[in-house]
């Protein structure tokens, strides 16, 4: 089972959010989740990445794999075990956050989200997601937030 990741760059409530990812995690885990495909922009999926690494030490069959929306970028891989970089070559730059999440969508089955408002980047994901069908756990549906 392939996982991701759809929240806003900014986050509120940061405890509960990271016991609410310790707990989602450790029943994907548990239900099979091997591979968890992380964006690596923003406080969500810095803690998401961050809860997955300690989720390694007591499952280390798990995989974190950073998607990359762009190639030549400084970004900091350490503490995913591979990168990826979807075809999007062709995406104008701009748009290659927006494509990039797409093809994490359509990539997994299941999708984590913390999306409190129906506007911006996470909230256009979320809705893609829907759209595909995708299992959605959501923490708005499971705390109220």
């Amino acid at each position: 089972m392939n996982v991701t990741f759809c929240g806003h760059a900014q986050i509120t409530e940061r405890e509960a959010l990271q016991n609410w990812l310790q707990t989602i995690t450790q029943s994907l885990i548990e239900q099979g989740a091997t591979t968890f495909y992380l964006g690596g922009y923003g406080a969500f999926d810095s803690l998401a990445a961050s809860v997955l690494r300690e989720q390694k030490k007591r499952y280390p069959q798990i995989e974190l794999v950073l998607v990359l929306a762009y190639l030549n970028t400084r970004q900091d891989t350490s503490g995913y075990d591979r990168t990826v970089y979807p075809p999007l070559e062709t995406v104008p730059r701009r748009f290659a956050i927006s494509h990039r999440n797409r093809w994490m969508v359509e990539s997994v089955d299941v999708v984590v989200s913390y999306v409190l408002h129906d506007w911006g980047g996470a909230a256009t994901t979320l809705q893609y997601a829907k759209r595909k069908k995708k299992r959605i756990i959501s923490y708005c549906d499971d705390v109220g937030g």
